[in-house]
């Protein structure tokens, strides 16, 4: 039996769209799943590698430091882990941060998406503040400094 002329088309027709649906499928799957990916990198990092001593880590974002006030002691070695959590695409200082305390002598800047750290000694008490003055209104914004309160 011989497929009329109507049938073959109306069969070609369907293999078409099922071709076209499974691409569309393809697509769908592939975005949903780049996207996931993109999401978890976001709201899901992994914690800063462990180091030995005292460690004091710090996230630094455009809302500004995690910590507002840090104590330690005189001659004790700390290091401190700062981390940056905004991305290179920020307008306001590139996504870099810093955590600086004059008095001290201390200075580390955190690129984007990454840490860096500093070891230091403090050889005073008193109470000094930390700030960072790449980005976010520098030392005049208050949520990028805080007190870091040497005891003796």
């Amino acid at each position: 039996m011989k497929k009329s002329a109507r049938a073959i088309r109306k069969e070609a027709r369907l293999r078409k769209q099922r071709i076209r649906s499974t691409i569309f499928a393809v697509i769908v799957v592939g975005v949903l799943g780049l996207a996931g990916y993109f999401i978890k990198e976001a709201f899901f990092r992994p914690p800063p590698e462990p180091m030995a001593g005292n460690v004091i880590d710090v996230e630094a974002s455009m809302s500004g430091f995690d910590k507002t006030e840090i104590r330690v002691k005189v001659g004790e070695p700390v290091t401190l882990r700062l981390t940056s959590l905004d991305n290179e695409y920020h307008t306001d200082g590139g996504g870099k941060h810093q955590w600086a305390v004059d008095e001290l002598g201390v200075n580390v800047i955190a690129q984007p998406l990454s840490s860096n750290y500093t070891t230091f000694t403090p050889d005073k008490a008193g109470t000094y503040t930390f700030y960072c003055d790449i980005c976010c209104g520098g030392k005049a914004n208050p949520t990028m400094n805080g007190q870091i309160i040497v005891e003796g």
